[in-house]
Formats: C-alpha cells, structure tokens, sequence
C-alpha cells in the first residue's frame, strides 16, 4: 500500500488548457474510466471556456495528479462534476474535496454542494458520506442506477 499523503501537500489550483491531455490520460486509466463518462481534450476545452464550469487541478507536492469539475447551479449552490484521481487510495482524493469546498464557499459563495454518482461506484460513495455528502435522490442513467448526494457547507463560511 502506498504512503497516505500529506494534505498540507495538496494544492488546488485553475486549471490551464495547457493540462487538458493529462485529464483525458487520467479518465482513460483501467480503475476510472468505469466510473465516469470521459471528455474528449475538444469536450474539456470547450467545458473549460464555459462562464459556470471551474476546473480545478489536484497538485501533490507540485507534481498534477487530479482534476475536479464543477459547475454554478445558481447563486449558491454548485454541481460537483467530477473528480479524478491519478494516484488512488493516499487520501489525495479526500484531501482535494476538502478543499474544494472550501474554495467553493470563499471563492463561489456557495452554501450546497450536490453530485451524482453511479451505484457500483463503492469506494466514491464511501468517500463521499466519510466526507458528510447526504443520497438525496436516486435515479438512473442509460439503465445504470444512478445516486444523487449533498452537503450542505454553511459550517465552512462561519
């Protein structure tokens, strides 16, 4: 098992056009792309031009091992597209939600936070109630069950 990382090794930052190719690498690994609906470099890019999509690079000790996706939904709240992860189980995943969110409520404002996640996706539905995200709704997509999750982040702009 590899070491769990330091958090105070984990920085978020915009992403650049520049790491577009890297994300399309990371959503095609063996152990993710199961579990999302891969972008093309195109889809990233224009994504990335769009006024309500934030990307987020996920950076361990400088060196880009992730990305989120999110997306405003509305004044304050927001879409918690998507994560991924290059270097799984060393809590780097948790560590980047954690401040993610609070990027979230110092920089967007927000007071919610909502996702969808498939069913059969165990390890991110574990992450994502360890991390205080509450199923909501369920539903499907393309016959796969699909759950929806939030959390509420008032406790981070008190």
């Amino acid at each position: 098992m590899e070491p769990v990382t330091d958090p105070r090794m984990i920085e978020l930052e915009k992403s650049k056009l520049t790491d577009v190719e890297r994300f399309v690498e990371m959503e095609g690994a063996a152990d993710t792309s199961g579990f999302i609906l891969p972008n093309s470099a195109e889809q990233h890019r224009v994504a990335m031009a769009q006024p309500q999509t934030v990307y987020l690079s996920i950076y361990d000790n400088q060196s880009l091992v992730g990305f989120i996706i999110l997306a405003r939904d509305g004044e304050t709240c927001v879409e918690f597209r998507r994560i991924v992860v290059s270097a799984k189980g060393r809590g780097i995943g948790q560590h980047a939600i954690s401040k993610m969110e609070q990027y979230c409520v110092d920089e967007l404002g927000c007071k919610r936070i909502w996702l969808d996640v498939f069913a059969d996706n165990t390890r991110g539905i574990h992450i994502y109630q360890k991390l205080g995200y509450r199923q909501f709704k369920q539903a499907e997509h393309n016959g796969q069950p699909l759950f929806y999750m939030e959390k509420s982040l008032q406790s981070l702009s008190d």
